[in-house]
């Protein structure tokens, strides 16, 4: 029997998948010095990190990129590099070869927490009443713009 193609696109095209926390939507997200948002993404629950971070770093202009151990691959650091930026990333805990990185300058990552913090104040943001990922992303990006204005 053919499989029936949904309306929406079924749930991966809606941004929308399982994790340990439930069924959930992950914001991926970029921001400046001052944590105000550049870029987002949406994708289901149990997507990686690293997957979105590529596409989300293209073609941005930085000195610094600063990010958590889960962008820790080789691959997302020789992109970083070859754009002319320094990656600002600890090592995974297990690797080999520990790479060095900038200790004080890693602490301003707390900025995309907080951004991430101050957005998921808005009801519809972290309960997700949208069926539809485009109406959710265009939501989230209202939020962020009315965060940017404050």
């Amino acid at each position: 029997m053919p499989q029936v193609q949904k309306k929406s696109g079924g749930q991966a095209a809606q941004a929308l998948g399982r994790s340990r926390g439930g069924f959930t939507t992950k914001i991926h997200i970029v921001v400046d010095a001052l944590g105000n948002p550049l870029r987002l993404r949406l994708t289901a629950g149990q997507v990686h990190d690293i997957t979105q971070a590529a596409m989300l770093l293209n073609g941005l202009k930085a000195n610094f990129v600063i990010a958590d151990r889960g962008y820790a691959a080789q691959s997302l650091i020789d992109q970083i590099t070859e754009s002319g930026a320094t990656a600002v990333i600890p090592p995974h805990q297990r690797a080999k070869l520990k790479r060095e990185y900038d200790r004080w300058l890693y602490r301003e990552r707390h900025l995309v927490e907080c951004f991430i913090n101050k957005v998921k104040h808005f009801r519809r943001v972290f309960s997700r009443f949208d069926k539809l990922a485009q109406r959710y992303a265009g939501f989230v990006a209202f939020a962020s713009v009315l965060i940017w204005l404050r």
